[in-house]
């Protein structure tokens, strides 16, 4: 056994050092979004301060409210933007993997933002069915085409990282649905402004709960699974532990995890049993690189044991 072990170091420290340098060129690095996260947050910031003055002026109870919402907003980018910043900051002796999964936890905690703001959307649309107010159809037009505009501005610059980071996920679920409230409150306006039928205002606002709903709780569950280290959606599992037990002199795979490190980086640690002894380094290199480049895996340790223990591993 102590021949076997003499190996288990070996691999372990070679197949995690090339893993791990390996990983930083390819994955998703959200590095480039800074420009965008500072033209939203003060966009947004200044378009919260406007509508604010204008709903308290005009005694529009829907535009005061939609400022308020809009301020969600404010804060839901400044968390997704702080923990692409923290991603970036290197490891430490109490961090060892650095800050990358408060990625992680931003996008969980703009899950949770954009509920709340369903929540005050729908108490509000609910007290306008029991008490409808005469909002004023030109002012909600004109402040709610300038929301238009600046989410949709906001959104776009957003819009290329949806897919492969969920951290930018949230903050272009916020812009998106904020540019679909501001549509909606247009709609409400013009269709208030030619029928006079007031009960248009909160309808509009229930289809709009919905479509917001319906975003949020892909991103909450998709939030959570990462939270709680499920294997990322991109990657397959079974094929993972196929490629490793395909290679030559490899009897079993066990022990295989794989999770995220962050929105858009994933590990893996895995123990090979590979009887006639460690491979060497070049074999472990080439894992590396074969799981990177083929299962967007960047991080990756390998412990190569002689012989299974018999109990206390699940396959």
């Amino acid at each position: 056994m102590g021949h076997s072990h003499s190996h288990i170091g070996h691999g372990h420290a070679h197949g995690h050092g090339h893993g791990h340098h390996h990983g930083h060129g390819h994955s998703h690095a959200p590095a480039d979004f800074g420009r965008a996260f500072v033209i939203g947050i003060t966009l947004n910031t200044v378009f919260v301060v406007v509508e604010a003055v204008f709903g308290y002026i005009s005694g529009s109870m829907a535009l005061v409210a939609d400022a308020g919402h809009n301020l969600s907003d404010v804060l839901g980018l400044l968390i997704a933007w702080g923990a692409s910043v923290a991603a970036k900051k290197p490891p430490s002796a109490r961090f060892t993997y650095g800050l990358k999964s408060s990625t992680i936890l931003a996008a969980f905690a703009n899950a949770m933002l954009l509920l709340m703001a369903i929540g005050a959307i729908l108490f509000e649309t609910i007290h306008r069915f029991f008490d409808p107010v005469e909002p004023q159809g030109w002012t909600m037009i004109w402040v709610a085409g300038v929301g238009i505009a600046i989410n949709t501005i906001t959104a776009l610059m957003f819009m290329r990282g949806r897919k492969h980071d969920l951290n930018i996920r949230g903050a272009f679920l916020h812009m998106a649905a904020d540019a679909l409230v501001s549509v909606g409150v247009v709609v409400a306006g013009a269709a208030i402004l030619l029928t006079g039928v007031v009960v248009i205002d909160p309808i509009i606002s229930l289809v709009i709960v919905a479509v917001v709903a319906w975003g949020t709780w892909g991103l909450l569950k998709d939030s959570v699974k990462m939270g709680l280290h499920a294997v990322p959606d991109g990657v397959d599992e079974d094929g993972v532990r196929r490629f490793l037990a395909a290679q030559p002199g490899v009897e079993g795979v066990y022990d295989l995890h794989i999770w995220p490190m962050s929105t858009t980086e994933t590990a893996l640690t895995a123990h090979l049993v590979m009887p006639n002894g460690h491979p060497g380094d070049a074999f472990l290199n080439h894992l590396a690189e074969e799981l990177e480049h083929h299962h967007a895996i960047g991080h990756v340790t390998m412990q190569v044991v002689q012989v299974r223990k018999a109990k206390g591993y699940c396959a």
